[in-house]
């Protein structure tokens, strides 16, 4: 295993420690960020272009009506004068519009401003980053619990969000799941792992078992 790759779907250790212990922490909490933080270019390339379809619509819109050709959609005269006219809207309607718009700008304020999420966490080391996908996590969280609570691994599923690891199971019908003991083990090996951020843990028993399992 490279200290210096990535590894998807199982866990990564980038990075190489330094001499100085000031300069390895600050280098591990950078990489650390960087790892399990992803940009928003997705989103940023999304609103740029809606942007420029509605610039090059308007701007086409303009050409045509210049060359007295007649509108793709609307006239600027059109446009504007829906806008002016949008006061005579009902009030329940406008109120509706306005906010949409305060919804769709929040929104996109906060895509602008909080920054992205892998679905990563990592491992407390003192001398590397140690990067682990919540695919793995929940893997081996899921066998563990299924060999706890005496049920097949194909009716155990484990979900892994930033902040909570839930572990659905269908039991056997006719043989119980001590849902308890289940929660302690899985509890029990999140804390082993030293994961940051740390995750709680929530034990889901389905109520009908399934016949044969």
């Amino acid at each position: 295993m490279s200290s210096a790759t990535e590894m998807h779907g199982g866990i990564d250790r980038p990075g190489a420690t330094d001499p100085s212990a000031g300069t390895t922490t600050a280098r591990s909490a950078r990489i650390g960020r960087r790892e399990i933080h992803s940009p928003r270019s997705a989103a940023a390339i999304t609103v740029a272009a809606v942007v420029i379809v509605l610039c090059g619509w308007l701007g086409t819109e303009m050409v045509l009506l210049l060359f007295g050709q007649p509108a793709l959609l609307a006239t600027p005269a059109d446009l504007a004068a829906g806008v002016a006219s949008a006061s005579s809207l009902p009030i329940p309607l406008l109120g509706t519009i306005a906010a949409g718009c305060a919804l769709l700008g929040l929104v996109l304020l906060i895509v602008a401003v909080a920054p992205g999420r892998r679905a990563r966490h990592l491992i407390n080391s003192e001398r590397t980053v140690t990067v682990v996908d919540d695919e793995v996590i929940a893997s081996a969280v899921a066998r563990y619990a299924a060999r706890v609570g005496g049920i097949d691994p194909d009716n155990t599923r484990v979900s892994v969000s930033r902040r909570i690891a839930t572990v659905h199971l269908t039991p056997t019908s006719g043989q119980p799941v001590q849902q308890a003991a289940v929660q302690q083990a899985v509890r029990e090996q999140l804390d082993g792992l030293q994961l940051r951020p740390a995750l709680q843990t929530r034990v889901v028993v389905a109520v009908e078992g399934r016949v044969g399992a």
